[in-house]
């Protein structure tokens, strides 16, 4: 899978997972090292969208933490490379993007493919109610550049809601 047929915060997250994997002197970068680094991007749709579902970051994210610490450590380093677990994760992404018809694979699609993850489920998110917040999110925009999230809710971010502030 080419790593441009994602969007900026797509490879920004896959990156700090594979950072995170080799921080803690793993070898494999798993779906939940992923989870874990699109809850904690910064401006990034992943906390938004399982806010959204019904599902505690609160406490999702340490359970997280906790899961990833105790993956299997090597020593001599060398650079992780992604596990057949994540690679399907990934591929199940590219399948939720052409599914909504969206030309990038996008942190949503991410999230989205994470569903299955026993994690996720335990924390109350399923596949329906994640779709459910997504079209909340991005309402009917399709992901056609590599930075859509700058465009998600941008009312929100950048407007004053004046009903609310009388």
């Amino acid at each position: 899978m080419k790593s441009d047929r994602f969007t900026e915060k797509a490879q920004e997250a896959l990156q700090e997972a594979a950072e995170l994997a080799r921080s803690l002197g793993q070898q494999a970068v798993e779906p939940e090292h992923l989870l874990l680094a699109l809850i904690r991007q910064p401006e990034g749709v992943g906390r938004t969208l399982l806010e959204g579902a019904g599902v505690s970051v609160q406490t999702l994210e340490p359970v997280l933490v906790s899961t990833v610490e105790r993956f299997p450590k090597v020593s001599g380093g060398g650079q992780p490379y992604i596990s057949p677990a994540l690679d399907k994760a990934l591929e199940q992404a590219e399948q939720e993007a052409g599914r909504l018809k969206d030309e990038y694979i996008s942190t949503e699609h991410l999230i989205l493919a994470l569903a299955a993850n026993k994690l996720l489920k335990d924390a109350g998110a399923s596949h329906d109610a994640l779709l459910l917040a997504l079209r909340q999110i991005r309402g009917s925009q399709r992901v056609t550049d590599q930075n859509p999230e700058a465009k998600y809710q941008a009312l929100e971010k950048y407007g004053r809601d004046l009903t609310k502030l009388a």
